[in-house]
């Protein structure tokens, strides 16, 4: 087996948001994005200290989890950050050979591995720190038949929870920013203790404007399924989004989730219907489009009106949109991505989207 394989991912297994008020958080993700409530653990549970609702959308998994009292080290982290993500859970066959593997090589430990049971059977967790605040936990779940964790009891789908569903597939990606200077510290992190290489490097030549830049390494393991590329700010005459994201979520941390459907045309138009707010691509932006990428599946006027940005590469071509920061501080968004056949990340649009993201800087005073 090859050394990149030492710790052998199956997929994200659920991304988790400490927020300031899970029961509200939950009915936006529910209502907004057309996740369904699966799973909740509380009071009602036994739980006395915090609150987790559990909704998924095709594979994918979110946990919004708020503590109970002040003094909470989740209320800490929402004090500290604002609502964001703690957890980026990934699924493994043996979580403890998975901690083992990688604090042997230099990540720090959180939670040793620790085996829950109820009347499903039995999983087994275990997480080490990244960047900022975050961290991952490996789920062995293989011999669970229950709706979520031990813990969690499931929660009943009115059927017009599924009418919702926006057809969100599975995550993609989950970019992270760092501080300047960190990128490569965090690079070698992914490397060296998951065992990952690195798909691509973005310069700050190429995700520039005439006032901010970044630069940007994408990470992925062994089979391709998880992907993290980390973000750093450069030098510029403005503020960049990395800066400005520091500013406010006070510590590195997890910046967008980009989420896979086979369909944006009607994701986005489901999302749009259910009040979700994406940035605004300027309107030449699509009068260069066909000459640039050449002749697609999706209706170029259909493409122009949903603000969808398209870029190709020797593989193929891909589609993608981004939300506005999803809570009160420009922290936390989404991205929506249709791939056919590309596996790049947009590189033809990242002027384009760095030109609409500082437009809403500016409006924010942060530019």
């Amino acid at each position: 087996m090859a050394e990149q394989d030492f710790l052998p991912l199956q997929g994200f297994d659920h991304v988790e948001f400490y927020v300031g008020n899970a029961k509200q958080t939950a009915y936006f993700y529910s209502h907004a994005f057309g996740f369904t409530p699966i799973a909740y653990s509380g009071l009602e549970t036994g739980v006395r200290d915090h609150t987790s609702y559990v909704l998924a959308q095709g594979d994918i998994r979110f946990v919004f989890t708020t503590a109970l009292q002040p003094d909470h080290p989740i209320s800490e982290h929402v004090k500290l950050h604002g609502d964001g993500v703690k957890v980026v859970a990934l699924t493994v066959d043996d979580a403890r050979r998975s901690y083992e593997e990688t604090t042997r090589r230099g990540a720090r430990g959180v939670m040793e591995p620790r085996t829950i049971e109820d009347e499903f059977g039995r999983v087994t967790l275990a997480s080490i720190a990244t960047y900022g605040e975050t961290v991952h936990t490996f789920v062995e779940r293989q011999d669970y038949a229950g709706p979520f964790l031990p813990g969690f009891k499931s929660v009943p789908t009115p059927p017009e929870a599924r009418s919702r569903s926006a057809g969100l597939k599975a995550i993609d990606h989950i970019v992270g920013n760092v501080e300047l200077g960190k990128m490569n510290e965090w690079v070698d992190f992914y490397a060296r203790i998951l065992g990952f290489t690195q798909l691509i490097h973005f310069t700050d030549e190429a995700i520039s404007t005439e006032y901010s830049a970044l630069m940007s390494k994408v990470m992925q393991n062994g089979s391709g399924r998880i992907k993290f590329p980390i973000n750093e700010p450069a030098q510029g005459k403005k503020k960049s989004q990395i800066e400005e994201y520091l500013d406010y979520y006070k510590t590195p941390g997890v910046q967008h989730i980009a989420m896979v459907t086979d369909d944006i045309i009607a994701t986005v138009d489901q999302l749009k219907l259910q009040g979700v707010e994406f940035i605004p691509a300027i309107s030449s932006y699509y009068e260069e489009l066909e000459g640039r990428v050449g002749k697609i599946d999706e209706p170029m006027a259909e493409i122009a009106r949903l603000g969808v940005l398209v870029d190709r590469d020797d593989e193929g071509y891909l589609l993608q949109i981004f939300t506005r920061n999803v809570q009160d501080r420009p922290t936390v968004f989404f991205e929506v991505i249709e791939r056919k056949g590309s596996r790049g990340f947009g590189e033809g649009n990242f002027k384009a989207l760095f030109e609409a993201i500082e437009r809403e800087q500016a409006l924010r005073g942060n530019l």
